[in-house]
């Protein structure tokens, strides 16, 4: 077997009753929610039983998710499956950056809390939305956003799956194109148009809170949204500049196979990064873990092997 990456999960994955398996199930992911609610009381409840209108609300989805990734990974590496790298997506690289010791778990789960306000801040500024484009390669969307004044490419997920963010109007109108190009559009369950011009403010007052910091080295890589690449010398920026920016996963995937990755593990809420795994990197292993039964299955899978 070659080595192990651990992906951590991005907002549109949660759901009421997430990770409260994992609390159960691991002595670390228990801790892990127990800072979470000493920093910012009410987590845990939110996670465990929160509706669907309250986990969508950026200021909330962020931070939950946030502790639901970490849990699973910790999970996973208590019980024995080592990670050799991370990637997060988008407000998964954060707790990948977290899990790597490059931030420890209190300054993880702060900024986390400042980066959701600053972004749910932005996105009330604007009625903007996000929404994936399937079925089309991605210089096909690319032209078709350019049709528009304030519709950007941001997503690039996998073959076949480009996210965009833009006026939920051009968004509206941007539906018939694609439909008439051979494609479909779905929504996604976000508070606004991240990854995009949208959040350029937002991503300078995090730059600012970021400044005055110190990020240890880390104990793995963790490969950056921003440039498809592990973070270097300058995590800073790269953090900062993420949230204007486009992810571009489907080239992580890649660069991270290209390194001798070829065992991928999801972990946090739903199996959306499992997906786009298998969609982009069919040779590889795929696994994903969120609750007591996935996290049993993927330790005896990866174990084994």
């Amino acid at each position: 077997m070659g080595k192990i990456a651990f992906l951590f999960s991005g907002q549109g994955a949660q759901y009421s009753g997430m990770g409260r398996e994992l609390t159960q199930a691991s002595a670390t992911a228990k801790e892990l929610f127990q800072l979470a609610d000493r920093l910012r009381p009410g987590t845990s409840d939110q996670c465990f039983e929160g509706s669907k209108e309250e986990l969508s609300q950026t200021r909330n989805t962020q931070p939950c998710l946030f502790c639901v990734d970490l849990a699973a990974a910790l999970a996973l590496e208590e019980e024995g499956v080592k990670a050799d790298g991370a990637a997060g997506f988008s407000l998964g690289e954060m707790a990948a950056l977290t899990f790597a010791g490059m931030l420890d778990q209190e300054m993880g789960f702060s900024l986390v809390c400042q980066r959701a306000a600053l972004m749910d801040e932005a996105a009330q500024q604007v009625d903007s939305a996000m929404a994936a484009v399937l079925k089309l390669d991605n210089q096909t969307v690319e032209e078709l956003c350019a049709r528009f004044t304030q519709l950007y490419p941001v997503n690039y997920n996998c073959p076949g799956q480009l996210v965009v963010a833009g006026l939920r109007e051009e968004i509206e109108a941007l539906k018939p194109l694609v439909k008439e190009a051979g494609g479909r559009m779905v929504p996604l369950a976000v508070s606004g148009g991240f990854h995009s011009p949208f959040m350029a403010k937002a991503a300078k007052a995090f730059g600012q809170e970021l400044e005055p910091l110190s990020f240890e080295s880390g104990r793995i890589p963790v490969w950056a949204n921003l440039t498809a690449e592990p973070y270097g010398q300058n995590p800073k920026a790269l953090l900062a500049a993420q949230m204007e920016n486009p992810v571009l996963w489907e080239q992580t995937l890649h660069n991270m196979f290209a390194a001798g990755f070829d065992t991928f593990i999801e972990v946090g809420p739903g199996k959306t990064l499992y997906g786009f795994v298998a969609k982009t990197l069919p040779q590889a292993k795929a696994y994903h873990v969120e609750d007591a039964q996935t996290l049993e299955t993927t330790i005896k899978a990866v174990l084994e092997e």
